[in-house]
């Protein structure tokens, strides 16, 4: 059985944001709920400024708080490792997103898509309804709606439950990657079998020395950071004596 990793090369990251554009297409995300996300900081003064754009999703850890802590386990894993989430056992009590000490867990407050319903078109006379796009589009609640997303979990999750990144599970069982990782365009993001000496996330990690987030927990999470985007630079000189 393989256990799933992701490698995110923060050389290769230019922080353009589609990875998480991907995620809400693929996994039919609602407004203010993010699987895909990010952490940014700006240090210095002008003009010595630096831009830390670090990229982050639910970090998968074989040792899951959240798991550990969801009194009906609805929060599972899976035997390749991915924590996974069942809408059904879920009875909204939060103890995964409190327990979580990333912040990639986020519950439904509000019926998903509230936009899209709306049957009050925004120009008068000019334009269609939200209600009407989506029925013109063939969507179900949302115009862009992914069917595929259907086949592991519900297509769009109710309110009053949480949810979080899957590893795009629907996807991995059919041999495919996330989608995060297939729509990045800089490759900057590598899936595979952690387990496996001979994939592409074990020869990366044995490249390069890599750091995960808040590891000293003991969560074990499984989405490694290598490298670093450096922009510093300096007259060249050669010194003095």
């Amino acid at each position: 059985m393989p256990r799933y990793a992701m490698v995110i090369d923060l050389q290769r990251c230019v922080g353009c944001g589609s990875c998480s554009i991907a995620c809400r297409s693929e996994n039919n995300v609602p407004d203010g709920i993010y699987w895909s996300n990010k952490i940014t900081e700006t240090s210095g003064t002008f003009p010595n400024v630096r831009y830390h754009y670090i990229p982050t999703l639910c970090n998968h850890c074989d040792n899951a708080p959240c798991v550990r802590g969801c009194p009906t386990r609805a929060m599972h894993k899976l035997e390749n490792g991915i924590t996974m989430h069942d809408p059904d056992k879920c009875i909204g009590c939060k103890y995964c997103e409190f327990n979580c000490p990333y912040g990639v867990i986020y519950f439904n407050w509000q019926k998903p898509h509230p936009f899209w319903q709306q049957k009050d078109a925004l120009i008068k006379g000019g334009t269609v309804s939200p209600a009407e796009e989506t029925r013109r589009a063939g969507g179900k609640v949302i115009p862009y709606y992914n069917p595929e997303r259907e086949e592991t979990l519900p297509g769009i999750r109710p309110k009053g439950v949480v949810e979080k990144c899957t590893f795009c599970d629907h996807r991995v069982k059919k041999g495919l990657l996330p989608y995060c990782v297939e729509a990045c365009p800089a490759d900057a993001r590598i899936f595979g079998d952690i387990s496996n000496p001979n994939s592409e996330v074990s020869k990366l990690l044995g490249k390069f020395r890599p750091f995960r987030l808040r590891e000293q927990l003991g969560t074990d999470p499984h989405v490694f950071y290598i490298r670093d985007f450096n922009p510093a630079h300096y007259q060249p000189t050669k010194g003095g004596v």
